[in-house]
């Protein structure tokens, strides 16, 4: 397949989920609540708003080389981390369900979490690059680029309590990391560090415990922490394999909370059925297949490590979102990429697109010889 081909088989499966993310919004919006006196119309406005920023930006994007963003992504590195340090700052940073993930500027609020995920993986792709040698190495190929450049914002969206992006987002910077040529061993051993930092987060905390419990029985918890995947549970089972039909869903009428951000995965299996899920599941899918071959067959390094990470930064919160609402994962308050309602999610992940159509439309050339480590090694 050519890299013309997977892009375009990217666009189709993005813009597939968008609009399939639009009429959910649309239809579990009108029954969510709003604040502040304002009209339910207005999630959909905005997510029609924010969807059409998101494509400017990824056209924008597309139509400039991928590798103009070197020179600035020590900047945008400190940029990212000053954001992520914000949150933690009284009056500027919002606490909402005991989670600081906001930043609120008065005439604007954002989630710089999001931000970092592209900063972050620039930051890898352009470490690995300039050090192409090294990934071997202990201290150039493991400790700088993971525990300090790649560590520390992770720490920090970490600490914020946002335990789902930061999963998503060490997986995804393992990802790089792997095909960077990074040894196998070091990163079992983040992992296994990883895992036990997040079981005695989990564990420290009475809420979150509680979440634990609730996931292994969440009948049990259902008037409780364990209410929105026991709902959700009931939404998937009451679409049954064809679905009540869109905007025919009743669990998003004061039953399921955060139906139209978290939780919307739970009415598509509602009101598409199971058709509806698994499709959503196979366009993740093969937008992530389509994404893996562009990145393979990219001559240029940092091209094929910024394509792989941007890939991963959709497909993994995908994948845990989907988890959390089929109750294989306990709550982790992640939204669904393309198809959750929410501006700063939502714009950074479509801009995610338009770099990976400036990687097709800019790289250099392209190769026949699609393993990585050997191409790490030959470049």
């Amino acid at each position: 397949m050519s890299p013309r081909l997977s892009i375009i088989g990217i666009w189709i499966c993005f813009i597939i989920l968008l609009v399939l993310g639009i009429m959910m919004v649309a239809s579990t919006g009108l029954c969510a609540y709003v604040p502040n006196g304002g009209t339910p119309a207005q999630f959909l406005y905005k997510q029609c708003g924010f969807g059409f920023l998101g494509l400017l930006a990824a056209l924008a994007m597309s139509t400039m080389r991928y590798q103009s963003l070197r020179p600035w992504v020590h900047t945008m590195w400190w940029v990212c981390a000053g954001m992520l340090v914000l949150c933690y700052i009284p009056y500027i940073g919002m606490e909402i369900n005991g989670e600081r993930r906001w930043i609120n500027l008065g005439f604007l609020s954002f989630q710089p979490s999001e931000v970092a995920k592209i900063c972050l993986m620039l930051t890898l792709a352009d470490w690995y690059t300039t050090h192409r040698e090294m990934p071997g190495t202990f201290w150039r190929g493991f400790v700088w680029p993971g525990a300090v450049l790649f560590g520390i914002p992770l720490a920090l969206i970490l600490f914020e309590k946002d335990m789902g992006t930061a999963a998503a987002l060490a997986v995804s910077g393992g990802c790089v990391m792997y095909v960077a040529g990074v040894r196998n061993w070091l990163l079992f051993t983040a992992m296994l560090v990883g895992m036990v930092l997040m079981f005695d987060m989990a564990t420290g905390n009475d809420n979150r415990l509680e979440r634990i419990y609730a996931w292994f029985d969440p009948q049990a918890f259902s008037q409780g922490v364990g209410r929105q995947q026991w709902i959700a549970i009931l939404a998937l089972a009451r679409g049954g394999v064809m679905g009540v039909g869109l905007g025919d869903g009743i669990e998003k009428f004061g039953n399921l909370p955060f139906a139209h951000t978290d939780f919307i995965f739970a009415e598509i299996g509602e009101e598409w059925g199971l058709v509806g899920t698994l499709g959503v599941l196979m366009l993740f899918t093969l937008l992530t297949i389509f994404g893996i071959m562009l990145a393979l067959q990219t001559q240029d390094t940092f091209g094929r490590l910024l394509a792989i990470g941007i890939v991963c930064t959709i497909f993994w919160p995908a994948v845990l979102n989907m988890a959390v609402v089929t109750s294989l994962l306990p709550n982790s308050g992640l939204p669904l990429p393309f198809i959750s309602y929410g501006g700063t999610n939502l714009i950074f992940t479509i801009l995610s697109v338009g770099i990976l159509t400036s990687i097709q439309r800019h790289t250099p050339n392209v190769r026949q010889d699609i393993w990585p480590k050997h191409l790490i090694k030959n470049s």
